[in-house]
């Protein structure tokens, strides 16, 4: 239960704000406060017909620096960019949107572009879905043999969108797209059939969008499995709506549900989006992250590089060292996924990787728990772990941190410097003919680009 002390801070905490969703219907405007000019917005526009745009006041008043917009981080964290799409894309739904075209003829040029953008990425829907009885389990993937992540159907939306989010086809409201499951008997079933998993994942979509009993019902009845050591979370909440832990919003509720967790013997990890520095200033960051550890959660931090938004060493070495002072750990930096508008946000390896290595140089040993810069591709968490020469030949020296095939988890290979490569399929194998997940029974040579991105990426 909510300790008396804690009981004793809620009694002081302020009413929270009334949440309000701010989608593409309120865009036009919202762009003519960052001093957008009608053509800038209309382009700005036509990209949230393809890719989706939700905000918060929170966001909007607690984050943005209005005076800095649009080159400010945040807002390009959150409002689509005029040019994050090929240019002849834009012009074209700018074009259909200037004329008043009806509503279905955008969305049928809209779709013609989201095919192209490789909406499930690193064989998430061919490889991913597992199969049980007669079918396939919905809203569940199991590509690792230890975790399951599960999708529950109430929490395929978010606080805020973000403009780089690699599950975009989550929330542009096409069925075929999305993933989402609601029959917790069936992943019960399923589990006690793998007692090899031992960690259940659920995401999104954010689940801390769904109010405290809604989340009960997917989560209490996995707390009877012995075989599962771990429940996580993952959730941009503490970033974008941090209320959800601190206020009279049903905080206590969901604050009970955790303790209920840990005191099952469970280890709940919070698997916290933290995408810039700013999103740890507010102090009510610094007090629903209090309030979380004290129902004994442990909270991992974990955001991809992102250029124009986070690309700067000074940026993680900040999130790292403030993210340990309020006894968080930093778990992950992840590279920008081959999906969505990638060509826009992405870093090159090399880059990122100097970037993750100057950043690491300046935390503490309690911070460098972080792994990165990491590509979650097809074959599994593939990290850059430096770039070396060997034999005359400057190469990556990589690592697969987890992979589909646990027996690669941990394996060092190298591939061929690249300084313009930004994902696994551009890289070639170094010091031999494939790369040792190639070699795998349905991942034969250039596996990656044909499940994980395909090259035409329809």
């Amino acid at each position: 239960m909510i300790s008396a002390s804690e009981a004793s801070r809620g009694a002081h905490r302020p009413a929270s704000r009334k949440f309000r969703a701010y989608t593409a219907v309120h865009l036009d405007e919202l762009l003519g406060r960052a001093g957008l000019g009608p053509e800038e917005r209309l382009a700005a526009r036509a990209v949230a017909t393809v890719l989706p745009f939700r905000t918060n006041p929170y966001v909007l008043e607690e984050l943005i620096d209005w005076g800095r917009a649009p080159d400010d981080p945040v807002y390009r964290l959150v409002f689509p960019q005029p040019d994050m799409l090929p240019e002849q894309d834009v012009a074209h739904i700018a074009g259909l949107l200037r004329a008043g075209a009806p509503r279905r003829e955008v969305e049928v040029a809209a779709n013609r572009v989201r095919a192209r953008l490789n909406p499930h990425p690193a064989g998430q829907m061919q490889l991913n879905m597992p199969s049980f009885g007669d079918g396939t389990l919905p809203g569940v993937q199991h590509k690792y043999d230890e975790t399951v992540l599960f999708f529950p159907k109430q929490g395929q939306t978010c606080h805020a969108y973000c403009s780089y989010c690699f599950r975009w086809a989550q929330f542009v409201g096409v069925p075929d797209l999305k993933m989402a499951g609601e029959e917790v008997d069936s992943l019960v079933a399923y589990l006690k059939e793998h007692p090899e998993v031992t960690s259940v994942l659920f995401t999104g979509g954010d689940p801390m969008i769904m109010s405290a009993a809604v989340l009960a019902r997917y989560v209490e009845p996995l707390l009877a499995l012995e075989q599962l050591e771990t429940i996580r979370i993952g959730t941009k909440s503490l970033g974008y709506w941090p209320d959800t832990f601190v206020g009279d919003n049903g905080a206590d509720d969901m604050l009970r549900l955790f303790e209920k967790v840990t005191a099952a013997g469970k280890s709940l990890a919070f698997m916290a989006h933290f995408s810039h520095p700013r999103e740890l200033e507010p102090d009510l960051v610094t007090r629903a992250v209090r309030r979380i550890r004290d129902t004994g959660a442990v909270i991992r931090t974990q955001a991809p590089l992102i250029r124009g938004i986070n690309d700067d060493p000074e940026a993680w070495r900040s999130m790292w060292r403030r993210q340990t002072r309020l006894g968080m750990v930093p778990y992950y930096m992840f590279v920008e996924r081959d999906t969505g508008p990638q060509d826009y946000f992405a870093v090159p390896l090399a880059r990122a990787y100097d970037i993750f290595r100057t950043a690491y140089q300046g935390v503490s040993g309690l911070a460098r728990t972080v792994r990165g810069p990491s590509m979650s591709a097809t074959p599994g968490k593939v990290c850059v772990d430096g770039v070396m020469e060997i034999a005359g030949q400057k190469v990556f020296a990589l690592r697969l941190l987890q992979a589909r095939d646990a027996s690669l988890v941990g394996r060092p290979f190298f591939a061929a410097y690249d300084s313009n490569a930004v994902w696994l399929d551009e890289l070639k194998p170094a010091f031999d003919d494939r790369f040792p997940f190639e070699r795998l029974d349905g991942l034969g040579p250039g596996a990656e680009r044909q499940v994980g991105r395909p090259l035409e990426r329809v």
